[in-house]
């Protein structure tokens, strides 16, 4: 069986994580979004919120082979929790792949039996970010061609 780990924080997730994730459920039995409850980012959405968030629009979208949960820790302690094979990552830009480079040498130096898979972002969702979007809706800013109908909504309420 294979079991795919897409990990973020996902403040909030977006139209690009939720391609990346449509994306990955072709190739994978199983696919845990795994959000981060130890990220050092700014974060505007609590993990009990983001949890919620992400499991509404797997809902609304239709999406069967996902799990949603947090962890803390180690990626890779939490991935063989798991039982999980493949590490998901998306790449929007050069400076992603320096970055996700770095982390996937010291993940297969953790372990190497969990593989790592890079999906390029699709051309409609490559300037997309997180941290760009609390901006736009932080200064009223219509996000709505950006992120899912729950995420605007509840952007709208912060």
């Amino acid at each position: 069986m294979k079991v795919a780990i897409y990990p973020g924080t996902f403040d909030p997730i977006t139209n690009g994580h939720l391609d990346i994730i449509k994306r990955s459920c072709k190739f994978v039995d199983k696919l845990i979004i795994s959000i981060s409850d130890n990220s050092k980012k700014k974060i505007l959405f609590s993990t009990n919120e983001r949890v919620e968030i992400i499991k509404k629009v797997i809902i609304d979208e239709n999406i069967k082979n996902v799990e949603v949960e947090s962890f803390s820790g180690l990626l890779m302690d939490y991935a063989s929790k798991r039982n999980a094979n493949i590490i998901i990552r998306g790449l929007r830009a050069i400076s992603d792949f320096e970055y996700e480079f770095q982390m996937t040498g010291m993940n297969y130096k953790l372990n190497s039996k969990i593989e790592t898979v890079f999906l390029m972002s699709s051309d409609n969702y490559q300037l997309i970010s997180s941290k760009l979007i609390k901006e736009i809706s932080s200064l009223n800013g219509d996000v709505s061609k950006f992120v899912p109908k729950e995420v605007e909504k509840r952007l709208n309420k912060k």
